[in-house]
């Protein structure tokens, strides 16, 4: 049996889809380090978790290492650890790094997690990106906008899923959203860019990219961040070996080659400029959010989060055919308080009967996520990328989630 150690901060509903494909690989003895007690663990889980140890701080890469340490005690070793958060990249690498773990190290996750490095990286190496500059002050961000211009883009320089990002349109905005900004708490200026922006995921195993995939956003995640009432749509095509996507191929595999990626599944998001050419927005070295797990799969009618367990695990993986173009479509509440109904249900699912694969629908009574994935999902798949799109365009137009 093979011992492996899975970190987590917490036991959520996506994180368990991770652990549940580790677990049920054959030949793995799995130890799990959290900071949510053993109770939390669903039944029919527990019987595949081998060892559990409990810590108070799911992100601190010294209680991480403390539990990894025990859990091999308990397993027979640690062949592998594994996490699959933005923010748990960094304390994953130094943990690896201080036991000798095989895996991707502190310096290389900085690279993908820190956002001014990462494009730092990317410049150098000749490879398309915004401009952009770390800033401790405002007058050090007034600077930079004399350089770019308005609108700007002004993150965390370690922010995931456009958490705190903020689109400047004048000058008085711009000072207030850098005001808290210090040298030693620097905010990333970016300059704005438009165009239509996509998702691109690349399998590599021992630095090389083995297989890829892509998708659509519809509108970009910003513009759904900055309007609560949009709902948002992704859509993986069909055609992902199109030949108008060979600048994105020929970009990302560069980029993950500079930025030092081993093994394992990236997340790279990007824009098509109006004039044609590419910039690369970002790369995340974790599995990509925003159900596309879920959309892969079901493209390939396979279990993508256990393809991902045995990649991370034993190098391996089988490149499944892309049979289907998928899509979903994310219904989000229109209004203030917790979900009061939902409408136009009946009408949408007329439209794209025969299509849907997949329902999450909003909970009467729930509160909002207050992200752009909404209160609930409808995946629909067709072997044509075009029926796709319009039945995403269908569900939108159709479905509201009433709050109040």
């Amino acid at each position: 049996m093979t011992p492996i150690v899975f970190a987590t901060p917490f036991l959520g509903f996506n994180t368990l889809r991770f652990i549940r494909a580790a677990a049920a690989l054959p030949d793995v003895k799995l130890g799990l380090v959290t900071a949510s007690p053993a109770e939390a663990i669903p039944a029919d889980l527990r019987p595949r978790i081998a060892a559990h140890y409990g810590i108070k701080d799911g992100m601190d890469p010294q209680q991480i290492a403390d539990g990894t340490r025990w859990l091999a005690g308990q397993l027979g070793g640690c062949h592998r650890l594994l996490g699959m958060y933005e923010q748990l990249q960094v304390p994953l690498g130094e943990v690896r790094d201080a036991l000798g773990l095989p895996g991707m190290g502190a310096a290389a996750a900085r690279n993908f997690r820190d956002k001014s490095r990462m494009k730092d990286v990317l410049r150098a190496a000749g490879l398309p990106c915004a401009r952009h500059k770390l800033v401790g002050s405002v007058g050090a961000a007034l600077a930079f906008a004399d350089q770019v211009g308005l609108p700007m883009i002004v993150k965390p320089p370690d922010g995931a899923g456009s958490v705190a990002t903020h689109r400047v349109e004048d000058i008085e905005t711009l000072k207030r959203v850098v005001a808290p900004a210090r040298p030693d708490r620097p905010v990333l200026c970016e300059e704005f860019m438009q165009g239509l922006e996509r998702s691109f995921e690349v399998i590599s195993v021992g630095g090389e990219p083995v297989w890829h995939s892509l998708t659509m956003y519809d509108p970009q995640p910003i513009r759904v961040v900055e309007n609560p009432w949009i709902q948002w749509t992704v859509c993986l095509p069909r055609e992902v070996d199109d030949p108008a996507f060979d600048d994105v191929r020929h970009n990302g595999f560069a980029a993950l080659k500079a930025l030092g990626m081993g093994t394992g599944l990236s997340h790279m998001e990007w824009f098509r400029r109006p004039d044609g050419t590419l910039a690369i927005s970002e790369i995340a070295a974790r599995p990509p959010g925003a159900q596309i797990m879920r959309l892969m799969s079901f493209a390939g009618e396979v279990d993508f989060y256990q393809k991902w367990a045995r990649l991370m695990v034993h190098d391996a993986f089988e490149a499944p055919p892309r049979t289907y173009a998928v899509g979903a479509a994310f219904l989000r509440g229109q209004g203030r308080g917790r979900v009061r109904a939902v409408r136009g249900l009946e009408a949408a699912q007329k439209r794209v009967a025969g299509l849907v694969v997949e329902v999450q629908m909003p909970r009467v009574g729930m509160f909002p996520t207050g992200s752009y994935e909404g209160e609930g999902y409808v995946i629909v798949r067709h072997r044509e990328t075009e029926v796709v799109r319009q039945a995403l365009r269908d569900i939108i137009a159709n479905v509201r989630v009433d709050l109040g």
